[in-house]
């Protein structure tokens, strides 16, 4: 396998990666800081869901990512002031939820598998790995496939929760590494960098399957 790896993966998400109409959300932010709670609401529903995707990518638990979720819009709320927008709003948001879930991470020492199930389940899943079982029989693609996320569960628990975090932001959620960067306060180089060791080790632990 080469280092298409997590080409062919970002580039099934990049359609899905959040493009802010920037007056729109300054103009809700402001609303918000000015005590307008339907503005807040607003900014809810619009990140929710895509925040919800890269926390429970973090956790695997559905339970701890609903939770980690409303706590970085409490957060958030609660913080709003201190946003000063020289980032977007939502580098900003993620960023509150990346250190929140990293510090539930370390504090219980989780963990836990990440799958790309969901990944799967929008579209998000490499083309490398869905030719696995393209062209197999029914019964044997399902064996192959549970084999593969298996796999995919086993090489991903081995990085470390920085680098997993990196892997679902970037290969999962789309996002580039100058946004990553803002996110984990690290240089772009460390995002790089962190990036290619991953995607060196998920390589080499599946190269049997995606070669």
């Amino acid at each position: 396998m080469d280092n298409s790896f997590g080409d062919s993966i970002s580039s099934n998400v990049a359609s899905n990666s959040l493009a802010d109409d920037v007056s729109d959300v300054l103009s809700l932010v402001q609303r918000a800081k000015n005590g307008e709670l339907p503005a807040f609401d607003s900014l809810i529903l619009r990140y929710r869901q895509r925040l919800y995707a890269v926390i429970y990518n973090m956790t695997m638990n559905a339970e701890d990512a609903a939770d980690l979720t409303q706590e970085t819009f409490v957060k958030a709320f609660r913080s709003l002031a201190k946003f000063r927008e020289k980032s977007s709003f939502y580098t900003w948001l993620y960023r509150i939820g990346v250190n929140l879930t990293l510090t539930h991470l370390k504090r219980r020492k989780i963990r836990k598998f990440f799958s790309f199930d969901q990944a799967s389940e929008d579209g998000g899943m490499s083309k490398d790995l869905e030719a696995v079982s393209s062209t197999s029989a029914t019964s044997v693609k399902k064996a192959l496939n549970n084999e593969l996320h298996e796999k995919l569960n086993e090489a991903l628990s081995k990085l470390s929760d920085k680098h997993r975090t990196i892997v679902v932001l970037f290969e999962i959620d789309g996002l580039g590494h100058k946004e990553i960067a803002k996110i984990m306060k690290c240089t772009e180089g460390t995002v790089r960098s962190r990036l290619f060791y991953a995607k060196q080790q998920l390589q080499s632990y599946l190269s049997e399957y995606v070669n």
